[in-house]
């Protein structure tokens, strides 16, 4: 009898178990700030190949770029004399779905932020706020829904890395924007600020660091000798995430930043 009874309490626990995690949605977003297309040696070599050899290793669902360049003189300078438009070189590189934000003209061309996703989309371009002025910022958003029907939002920016006035504002209207939405949001970027700024204090009031909720925050810049962090994903607060893993990606010279990647449990739509 003793064997039965633990037998089925066994039995009872794995299927709770089982309930507790029934149609949980893992999710793997990457956010990652490409300089431009160029080897950050500033050698006049492409950095493409080694951008989506990174993506293609680790195959996030979600990538959030920034710094990147559409059609401008700048890309054509080390490609050849052609330009290129980064998001869509990409997406061909790793099988991806492509979106390009502009947020301002720049070098005959575009310049801004760039998605890329596993499934089609349709984003939304959101232009923020630069009452100090300075260069052009943007917000791009793609909405998802899984075959087991939770939606989210995935987003991607790249606040002011000029005035702290800008990053405030920006830091408020990005909050504001995702806020709004009333879906699971998970954002990446280079959000230009590090914890103890205004910046991250706006957005952290409505907002969770993926990084410090999973408890191991680490330097991404720059990549050679990291001595800030100003890269993160940010995620609604409350149960809506499990934070399974975090990695601050080193061995991967493209770009002056490190990648973040973070695994995800979508645990509500």
């Amino acid at each position: 009898m003793m064997k039965r009874n633990s037998l089925i309490a066994l039995l009872l626990l794995i299927a709770c178990i089982r309930i507790n995690t029934a149609g949980a949605q893992t999710i793997k977003v990457l956010t990652y700030n490409i300089y431009h297309g160029e080897e950050h040696y500033a050698n006049g070599k492409s950095n493409l190949k080694k951008i989506a050899a990174v993506i293609n290793r680790y195959k996030p669902d979600f990538v959030a770029m920034q710094e990147v360049d559409s059609m401008t003189r700048r890309t054509a300078s080390f490609n050849g004399g052609v330009k290129k438009d980064l998001v869509a070189e990409l997406a061909k590189m790793t099988g991806m779905h492509g979106y390009f934000a502009k947020a301002m003209d720049y070098s005959e061309g575009g310049y801004g932020e760039g998605l890329l996703s596993r499934y089609p989309a349709k984003p939304v371009v959101h232009h923020l706020p630069t009452p100090a002025g300075g260069e052009g910022r943007a917000l791009i958003t793609i909405e998802h829904r899984f075959p087991n029907g939770k939606k989210m939002v995935f987003a991607g920016t790249h606040l002011c890395h000029e005035f702290d006035e800008n990053r405030n504002a920006q830091a408020q209207a990005v909050t504001d924007i995702l806020s709004g939405m009333n879906l699971p949001v998970a954002v990446g970027g280079d959000f230009n600020i590090t914890p103890e700024t205004k910046a991250y204090g706006i957005i952290t009031k409505r907002m969770d660091d993926a990084a410090v909720r999973f408890g191991n925050p680490q330097l991404t810049f720059p990549y050679t000798h990291p001595e800030i962090r100003l890269d993160y994903i940010f995620l609604n607060q409350g149960r809506t995430w499990n934070v399974k893993k975090v990695e601050v990606i080193g061995n991967e010279d493209a770009s002056d930043h490190k990648p973040v990647l973070v695994t995800l449990e979508l645990i509500k739509k």
